[in-house]
């Protein structure tokens, strides 16, 4: 993964997005229930024998649902291991079905719109 120069995340903007969606964002993380159903409608998770990264409540509880809880105050390297999340883990099929209602492509889109502003893409040329 390619990522730009700058190591200082840039706080005010990431900031900003979460206030954007911070009732969608509450509502994910309170309702979900942990029950895993999400995960049997992932090719992804099916294809990779069950390795709860590929889980789609596991990307949004590690990435946007971490930011959140530190409120935008992360480094450089927690956004790419978010990036890593969000980018290679999920192609965005939303086949991942939660029975709470939790629309989690949303907030993996979310996830993917957070870390493009802080100049991290995934990198197709690998």
């Amino acid at each position: 993964m390619e990522s730009n120069t700058n190591p200082t995340p840039d706080k005010p903007v990431i900031q900003s997005i979460l206030a954007e969606h911070k009732k969608q964002i509450k509502i994910g993380l309170t309702m979900c229930a942990h029950c895993s159903l999400c995960a049997e409608s992932c090719f992804l998770y099916m294809s990779h024998e069950g390795d709860p990264q590929y889980m789609p409540s596991y990307k949004f509880l590690h990435s946007v649902g971490r930011l959140y809880k530190k409120k935008g105050d992360v480094s450089r390297a927690q956004l790419e291991t978010m990036r890593d999340l969000v980018f290679e883990n999920c192609v965005l099929c939303t086949r991942c079905y939660c029975p709470m209602g939790i629309d989690i492509p949303a907030l993996i889109t979310l996830g993917r719109r957070i870390c493009r502003s802080q100049n991290l893409f995934r990198n197709y040329d690998r």
